[in-house]
């Protein structure tokens, strides 16, 4: 049985939403004070304020234990890998792969902003939005994955 939808195909939604989330992870990159990140090591700091706040001893021992002894690596894990999933979702490249790092950077993001209410909206629907790109398979068109005959 074959999917009804208007204007486009499903694959097609499917790649709008890939495309989509894409860009919201490029305009997070993008919005960065990447100047401040690597070189004042703002964006780590403030993400080590509030794990050191945060109700959970999971998670401040896990950034005290992870993130806290290189945060200058880490700075640049966090920049680009936002980067790297932006354009990995738009172009439709290592597509799964991108969707599942999202999930995860999500996921993370989630846990250590959990009292924060727009941070939970943001990552949750950025995060449903990677489960429904990877389980629709998103990267069935208009991504290099299906030019290149890939997954």
């Amino acid at each position: 049985m074959g999917m009804d939808t208007i204007w486009l195909t499903g694959a097609e939604w499917l790649a709008v939403l890939r495309i989509g989330l894409g860009l919201w992870w490029l305009e997070s990159w993008r919005h960065k004070d990447r100047k401040a990140w690597f070189e004042r090591g703002t964006g780590i700091a403030w993400a080590a304020g509030v794990a050191a706040k945060h109700r959970s001893s999971a998670v401040r021992s896990g950034f005290d234990r992870v993130v806290a002894p290189h945060p200058r690596a880490m700075a640049y894990v966090v920049v680009y890998a936002e980067l790297a999933l932006g354009l990995g979702l738009i172009t439709g490249f290592l597509t799964p792969i991108a969707l599942a790092g999202a999930s995860l950077l999500n996921a993370l993001y989630f846990t250590l902003m959990i009292h924060d209410v727009a941070e939970q909206g943001q990552n949750s629907m950025m995060a449903l939005m990677s489960v429904v790109g990877l389980f629709g398979m998103s990267w069935q068109t208009w991504s290099l994955d299906s030019s290149l005959g890939l997954f």
